[in-house]
């Protein structure tokens, strides 16, 4: 083969001509070429390396660090690998935050210093369901809006809707409201923007389970941020939530010299229903929200996640025999029934310190999730109140958004008589309990186990068309009680008898007389109550009906509400 200058080539010539071809000789950068940027983007990645290295490893010299530490509260990863299972976290916007950069030779810079954002954010999974989640920095500026925090919160809030996937909430701080200094920082003054909001109204109404916890003191949009979820829930030993801090309050209402606890503690939010449940600390407030999850399915578009159980569908309860008190005027647990009907172990009980007259949960039964409903006798004699009432209320929202079938245990005198129930508007809450028992659709079962009176026990056993229920031996009904309800129908002929000095015989033998026509086989006679069962068989009953529920009603109810023809709603 000739060469450029006519001449053949040797044969070293020619190894080297081929070699050169399958493998090139590398050549010597030239001086002028010494600042190219590596092929491998080694130096980008060691960017990402170097900010990720400082935003997971705490400064333990940090202010806010050692306020957090003191405080007894966990640092804000701390949290999150406390709550997720081992292993699943992975982060969104892992170097988001403020960073200043160093300019090196040429188009090389490094960063010099960073301040990462005061909320980490991503993937990870409860028990193996997979969850977005968000969680405050309380140590970096208090949890006010910094390093690209509200785009953050928005982008996870936007990602719970389009993932069908549910969304977890550790608040500590304000979740990204703002300070006076973000005035000084944005050069001016701004109407103040709330472009989460829209997202969290969609998962609310389209049944993605959105929890909170408030771990800090949550303050104003962070304050609203947790109670806007489905289920909320507050550390007792460093939770507080408030519209806005002491100092704050000092200036406009001149209330001085309180605490976080004392403007917004447990004992104020969990007992006025502003929070749902109370935990002792963090770790207990994980566990609530792990189990809280495993009743939910991840949209209104699915079905409650059944789970296998060794607790037989047809345990016979004997015990349910005799929990009712012959006695009529003495109480009983109401508990003590749910928690023996329900498979073992799987009562979780929602709000259990405000509303009292009312209790509210979710259970199993033969692995199947069932919400539950119960007055409580222990508390105003198991009538009504407000409280009561917007409780009941709520939680057949949640049941509704969620395609949990509810399973009721009715003993209710009627609404909450008095003074005081006038002034606090029972009848007002009571009739939205009424409105929103009619217009939820999820399938109710009820078990009378003894008082339905009033318009309260009305709209309870008349709410779906037809009505799936049963009564226990000790049932008992009517407009009225007949204690009072003697004596407004009788009033008359008692007080004729009280002139003749017999207004107490006749009052006996009224009382006996009514007492033998309210035998419960009475009203059965007549059709009045479908069935009066055993209490014993009540868990077998109330199984038999959940299976067909599940297996028969709920996927129709999937494709109602996939067609539009139903619109469950939240809020």
């Amino acid at each position: 083969m000739p060469n450029e200058n006519g001449k053949s080539k040797n044969p070293s010539e020619r190894l080297s001509q081929v070699a050169g071809h399958v493998a090139p000789v590398k050549k010597r950068r030239s001086a002028k070429a010494k600042d190219e940027l590596p092929a491998d983007y080694s130096d980008i990645l060691g960017q990402l390396n170097a900010l990720r290295t400082i935003a997971s490893t705490p400064d333990t010299k940090s202010k806010g660090y050692v306020r957090q530490k003191q405080a007894g509260k966990l640092w804000v990863r701390e949290r999150v690998l406390a709550l997720l299972d081992q292993g699943s976290f992975h982060e969104v916007g892992s170097v988001s935050g403020t960073v200043k950069w160093k300019k090196l030779e040429g188009t090389r810079e490094e960063p010099i210093s960073y301040v990462p954002s005061n909320n980490v954010q991503g993937f990870g999974t409860l028990r193996g369901r997979k969850v977005v989640f968000t969680a405050d920095d309380f140590s970096i500026r208090a949890g006010h809006a910094d390093g690209a925090l509200m785009e953050k919160t928005v982008y996870m809030e936007k990602l719970a809707v389009a993932l069908k996937l549910p969304i977890v909430k550790l608040v500590d701080g304000s979740s990204g409201g703002g300070s006076v200094t973000t005035i000084k920082t944005a050069g001016f003054s701004y109407i103040p923007p709330m472009p989460s909001f829209g997202p969290v109204v969609q998962q609310l109404n389209l049944g993605i389970p959105n929890l909170g916890a408030v771990l800090g003191p949550a303050i104003g949009l962070g304050a609203a941020r947790v109670v806007a979820c489905h289920f909320s829930v507050m550390a007792a030993d460093v939770g507080a939530l408030f519209n806005a801090g002491p100092k704050v309050v000092a200036g406009a209402t001149f209330e001085e010299g309180l605490s976080f606890t004392d403007l917004g503690g447990p004992s104020m939010h969990c007992t006025n229903g502003t929070i749902d449940n109370l935990a002792a600390n963090e770790q207990e407030c994980f566990e609530q929200l792990r189990n809280i999850l495993s009743y939910l399915p991840n949209s209104g578009s699915s079905l409650p996640p059944v789970i296998p159980t060794e607790d037989p569908a047809d345990r016979s309860c004997e015990e349910l025999r005799t929990i009712i008190p012959r006695r009529k005027a003495r109480m009983y647990d109401p508990r003590k029934i749910i928690t023996t009907v329900v498979d073992t172990g799987s009562w979780f009980e929602i709000g259990a310190l405000w509303g009292t007259t009312a209790i509210v949960g979710l259970a199993r039964i033969a692995g199947r999730p069932a919400g539950i409903i119960s007055l409580n006798c222990e508390v105003n004699a198991g009538a009504l109140d407000a409280a009561g009432s917007q409780k009941i209320t709520r939680h057949l929202k949640f049941c509704d958004i969620f395609n949990i079938p509810i399973v009721q245990f009715v003993d209710v005198p009627g609404y909450s008589i008095g003074t005081i129930a006038e002034r606090t508007a029972t009848m007002r809450h009571g009739v939205a309990l009424a409105t929103t028992y009619y217009s939820t659709t999820t399938p109710v079962f009820s078990v009378v186990t003894r008082r339905v009176y009033g318009v309260a026990g009305g709209i309870m056993l008349d709410c779906r068309d037809p009505r799936m229920r049963v009564a226990w031996p000790s049932g008992e009904w009517g407009s009225l009680p007949l204690d009072g309800g003697i004596e407004v129908g009788h009033a008359a002929e008692l007080k004729a008898a009280d002139a003749d000095g017999k207004r107490e015989a006749r009052y006996k033998e009224l009382e006996e007389e009514y007492t033998r026509l309210m035998n419960p086989v009475r009203t059965a006679n007549a059709f009045g109550v479908e069935e009066i069962i055993d209490p014993a068989v009540t868990r077998l009953i109330v199984a038999e009906w959940l299976k067909h529920v599940y297996e028969e009603l709920l996927p129709v109810r999937l494709l109602d509400r996939a067609n539009g023809k139903i619109h469950p709603m939240f809020y």
